[in-house]
């Protein structure tokens, strides 16, 4: 018998500040290998749905692996992350994973502006994002972030697109977590 855990999952934290709910409309832009979208899907459930994004075909792919390994339902596309082919205020909650840092600033702003016009008033959007180094380790291994993010960063952002209520709700194991609600109409 173990008392103690002897580990958490890679995608825990990331579970607990996201706080997906059986029956929400998800969208995740940014699939990356698409284990964190699997199990984001398993938790909205047959009431629920769950949209993957991404711009690269590979991404797209592993996501579906990921879904289909986990047996969850799914809808993956490949596209614009300023182009959403999506309704308006159509998704409780958007996770944007690892990928606005990287971005041109036009794209950042395209991306966030889609973002708020695809959530319901109320809805919230998280960001997830390579925290910045500091100490010895931002010394040795300097950020891949666009220099011009770094100065205002995922909060501001969400600022200016119009989100409310924006903060950071987490720094851990070099990922930040910021939050922004669509405010009601």
């Amino acid at each position: 018998m173990k008392i103690f855990r002897s580990s958490i999952g890679p995608d825990d934290l990331a579970m607990a500040m996201i706080g997906v709910k059986m029956g929400d409309q998800l969208l995740q832009l940014g699939c990356g290998n698409g284990k964190l979208f699997a199990v984001l899907a398993s938790k909205v459930g047959l009431t629920g749905h769950a949209l993957g994004i991404d711009d690269k075909l590979a991404a797209c792919e592993r996501a579906k692996a990921a879904a289909k390994k986990a047996g969850v339902f799914v809808e993956v596309g490949h596209g614009s992350y300023g182009a959403l082919n999506s309704n308006d205020a159509l998704f409780d909650l958007t996770v944007i994973h690892h990928i606005i840092g990287n971005m041109e600033p036009e794209q950042r702003v395209a991306c966030l502006q889609e973002t708020y016009r695809v959530l319901k008033p109320g809805g919230r959007c998280l960001i997830i994002e390579p925290a910045l180094r500091s100490g010895l380790g931002a010394l040795f291994r300097p950020s891949a972030i666009d220099p011009t993010y770094l100065t205002s960063g995922a909060e501001q952002g969400l600022k200016a697109e119009g989100f409310r209520a924006v903060r950071r709700l987490a720094e851990r194991d070099g990922t930040a977590f910021i939050e922004g609600i669509r405010p009601p109409d």
